[in-house]
């Protein structure tokens, strides 16, 4: 099933098979159990709603689970990507309730935190793919970096020490999936 909806993708070859790779690898008792957080602007639209949702539909097709903020945007997005494969969306909301969170969610936490909530996005992932920015991102961004999480950016216009900038969803899925795989190639890692 992980792999019929990997080839869906339409993915280049080289990085199909290194997904199957990772399908495999969360197959294993040495599977990640941690989730990659997938944060952005909650009001995100168009391309970068589509490429979030590309990004997590395609790790989740390897089986990897997503954390996000749950509510709108490119945490929407992500969620709907991850859940349209059969994967799991983890949802940490600011709020005190559900009320709020986007329809996608396999799981909603309300937390009453409000946007600390940020700092259990960026402690919980394995690493941060950042779909677009606004200051919450950069928020998330910069506890990632602090805590040493590899921190991936599509579509950002600020750039932070130690965050790695991508092109496209391929460079972006590439970057993060040598992370999970412990295979970093060089062109993946912050200059």
């Amino acid at each position: 099933m992980q792999q019929d909806h990997i080839d869906a993708l339409g993915l280049p070859p080289g990085l199909t098979e290194a997904l199957r790779r990772l399908a495999k690898h969360q197959t294993s008792p040495a599977r990640h159990r941690r989730p990659v957080g997938v944060i952005g602007p909650g009001d995100a639209e168009g391309q970068v709603y589509a490429d979030a949702r590309l990004i997590a539909r395609a790790l989740a097709a390897a089986g990897m689970a997503i954390v996000c903020g749950g509510r709108g945007g490119v945490m929407a997005a992500a969620s709907q990507g991850a859940t349209e494969v059969g994967g799991v969306a983890i949802g940490i909301l600011p709020e005190e309730d559900e009320r709020n969170a986007n329809q996608y969610l396999s799981v909603a936490l309300p937390t009453g935190i409000g946007e600390m909530r940020n700092a259990l996005i960026a402690r919980s992932a394995l690493c941060l793919v950042a779909v677009g920015y606004n200051m919450g991102t950069l928020s998330e961004m910069a506890l990632g970096l602090k805590w040493e999480r590899p921190v991936f950016v599509l579509h950002g216009e600020l750039s932070l020490p130690g965050a790695v900038e991508v092109a496209d969803v391929q460079q972006m899925l590439e970057c993060v999936v040598d992370c999970l795989l412990g295979d970093a190639a060089l062109a993946c890692m912050p200059a």
